[in-house]
C-alpha cells in the first residue's frame, strides 16, 4: 500500500482511522461508552490543528489503492526532559483499520517512519503502549523494541490504565 506525508485535508481520514482503530483495539480495555463517545468530528478539528502547526510532527499515512487512509502513523522529537535534546524521537500514534490488521501495512508505516527518523538524525525512539494491549506489544517487540522499565497510570474513560515506554535504538 502507499505511503504518503498527510496533508491538512486528511485530517477527517486520520481521525477516521484513529476512531475506529481505538475501537477496534481496546474493547477489552476501555470502557465501551467511552469508546462509542469517541467523536470523529472532533477528532478531525483536532488532526486539521496538528497537521497545521507551525511544530507539527510528522503524519505518515498508508491508502488503499482506491486512495483511502488505511493506517497512518504521527512521530516527533521526543517532548520528555529526560532524554537530550534531539537524540530520541517518540512515535506518538500508529494506528489501522482493522481490516488491515495482519496485512503487513503496520509493519512498512513502523520501518518508514523508523526511517524517517534516523534519517533526521535522531539515535533512538519510545512510544507509549497500554500494557494489556497484548497483540501492540507483540507487533513492537516482533520489530525490536523493548519495554525499557519507565510506565504510568492513566485515567482513560473511567478506568485506570498502564502503559509502558518501549525504546528502540535507531542505529546498531
Amino acid at each position: 500500500m502507499p505511503l504518503r506525508e498527510a496533508r491538512p485535508e486528511d485530517a477527517a481520514a486520520l481521525a477516521a482511522v484513529h476512531v475506529l482503530s481505538w475501537r477496534a483495539a481496546y474493547r477489552d480495555l476501555v470502557p465501551g461508552p467511552y469508546l462509542d463517545a469517541l467523536d470523529v468530528e472532533e477528532r478531525a478539528a483536532v488532526w486539521r490543528s496538528r497537521l497545521t502547526a507551525p511544530d507539527r510532527p510528522s503524519v505518515l499515512m498508508a491508502t488503499d489503492d482506491g486512495g483511502r487512509a488505511v493506517a497512518f502513523s504521527s512521530f516527533r522529537a521526543c517532548p520528555d526532559e529526560e532524554f537530550a535534546p534531539g537524540s530520541t524521537a517518540e512515535l506518538a500514534a500508529l494506528y489501522s483499520l482493522p481490516e488491515v490488521w495482519g496485512t503487513g501495512v503496520g509493519r512498512a508505516l513502523l520501518s518508514a517512519s523508523t526511517g524517517a527518523l534516523a534519517a533526521g538524525g535522531f539515535r533512538a525512539a519510545v512510544l507509549w503502549v497500554f500494557a494489556g494491549n497484548a497483540r501492540a506489544r507483540r507487533f513492537y517487540e516482533a520489530a525490536g523494541w523493548r519495554a525499557d522499565g519507565a510506565s504510568v497510570r492513566e485515567d482513560t474513560g473511567g478506568r485506570v490504565l498502564e502503559e509502558l515506554r518501549y525504546r528502540r535504538h535507531l542505529f546498531t
